[in-house]
């Protein structure tokens, strides 16, 4: 049970979100008699976030919801430079032009979330390169850089964890703390901001921020990480064999989407019921008094309620009538993830390692020979045994498709055209 009096504190606390706070009690009090303001800042590295983006966008949603403003902080400037943390090489630096293109493809997601303005809420979207892009960099080393000591710098994990096994750490990247710590005060000067939230990764960057604000405007800040979310077999969230599970439509449909979560492991279901849908408590811990063969039905809620908040109700409903229509009814469902090929190439016959790896089930011909050795895959539910088959014109269905499986719960339909 949380001891937490503010809503918003025992929300999180409830449902899992909570690692570290800083001065709970004060925070906690602080929730509970005013609106906070509060933020999490995403780097655009890439077109999308994916899910293990979804931790802290959860995490600014119940803020909106128990009468808080977020502010979702996009990283245009400190993507420039590359965040360290958990990181074992220098990230690969995109040109300004990329940034702007990325950003735009994570902003779309936030609004699914997130009531803006435009939507009669108090969210902000804000972004760094507004004040990073600016700086006068001998003006920021005298009036910011004297506050920050290389001796506690070079104690933070991010940094030692590199420096330990011998790992080039750029200066550029040595910087990094020292911007994320200058986007909090700058925060706390624009919009009021007193809580910076993250990762269990970001807590040094965040108390540095918080050291910042005390010694320029001696500001309370306040920061409060959440717990790094592995699955119960301890692999990393929002990684599938056949690459990231991205939250825009257009890189992993909703019927992707919605087999990432419908293929939980058991032990997963509660906890991620919990952190990546919306359902109150006591339903979930209904779903999770579930055994055996039912908790499958749990698993489908949690993948339609985890979908619906991505995509829409609608897709959800419509990926898990898909499922029902594939697995349990044996039909072949029109709305499954479809790959267009040219009838040249089927003409000339498609072999199946690069049919599997092109239709995105696996990332690898070697990824697709381990699967076939383990019996996984399957043209028209037809078992492949060999690594040399080929697919062509011959195995086009009556439906005017050819259905590739990996397993028994991922299926492409290839369409020659």
């Amino acid at each position: 049970m949380s001891t937490y009096k503010s809503d918003f504190l025992n929300v999180l606390a409830s449902r899992g979100f909570i690692h570290q706070v800083s001065e709970p009690e004060a925070l906690d009090a602080l929730a509970r008699s005013s609106s906070i303001t509060a933020y999490i800042g995403f780097d655009c590295t890439a077109p999308s976030l994916h899910v293990g983006s979804l931790l802290p966008i959860m995490m600014l949603h119940w803020l909106q919801q128990t009468g808080h403003r977020p502010i979702a902080l996009m990283g245009g400037g400190t993507t420039r430079v590359g965040d360290p943390s958990g990181k074992d090489e220098s990230r690969k630096l995109l040109t300004d032009a990329a940034i702007g293109e990325n950003l735009k493809g994570i902003r779309s997601v936030f609004t699914k979330f997130l009531k803006f303005a435009e939507s009669g809420g108090n969210a902000v979207m804000a972004n760094n390169a507004d004040w990073l892009n600016t700086l006068n960099y001998i003006d920021f080393l005298r009036d910011i850089g004297r506050y920050f000591s290389i001796n506690r710098m070079l104690a933070f994990d991010s940094v030692k964890l590199r420096l330990d096994r011998q790992q080039e750490l750029s200066f550029l990247e040595f910087n990094y703390m020292i911007l994320q710590a200058y986007d909090f005060v700058e925060l706390f000067r624009r919009q009021g901001c007193v809580l910076q939230m993250g990762g269990s990764d970001q807590w040094g960057n965040i108390v540095n921020g918080i050291d910042l604000g005390r010694r320029l405007h001696n500001a309370q800040l306040f920061a409060l990480t959440s717990p790094l979310i592995t699955t119960s077999s301890g692999a990393k969230m929002g990684k599938t064999a056949a690459g990231a599970v991205w939250l825009n439509a257009e890189l992993v449909s909703p019927y992707d989407y919605w087999q990432y979560w419908r293929n939980a492991e058991d032990a997963d279901v509660v906890r991620f019921l919990k952190l990546f849908t919306v359902l109150p408590l006591d339903e979930i811990e209904r779903l999770g008094a579930l055994k055996g063969e039912e908790i499958n039905e749990a698993k489908k809620v949690l993948a339609t309620e985890a979908t619906a908040l991505v995509h829409g109700r609608a897709a959800a409903e419509q990926a898990a009538d898909t499922a029902r229509t594939t697995f349990e009814e044996g039909g072949l469902s029109a709305n499954l993830p479809t790959i267009e090929i040219g009838k040249a190439d089927l003409k000339a016959g498609l072999g199946v390692l690069t049919a599997f790896v092109k239709a995105g089930l696996a990332a690898s011909n070697g990824e697709v020979r381990r699967a076939i050795a383990n019996n996984a895959i399957m043209i028209n539910d037809a078992r492949v045994s060999s690594d040399k088959a080929v697919i062509g014109e011959a195995d086009v269905t009556a439906d005017g498709v050819i259905k590739l499986s990996l397993g028994r719960k991922r299926h492409v339909l290839l369409k020659p055209v």
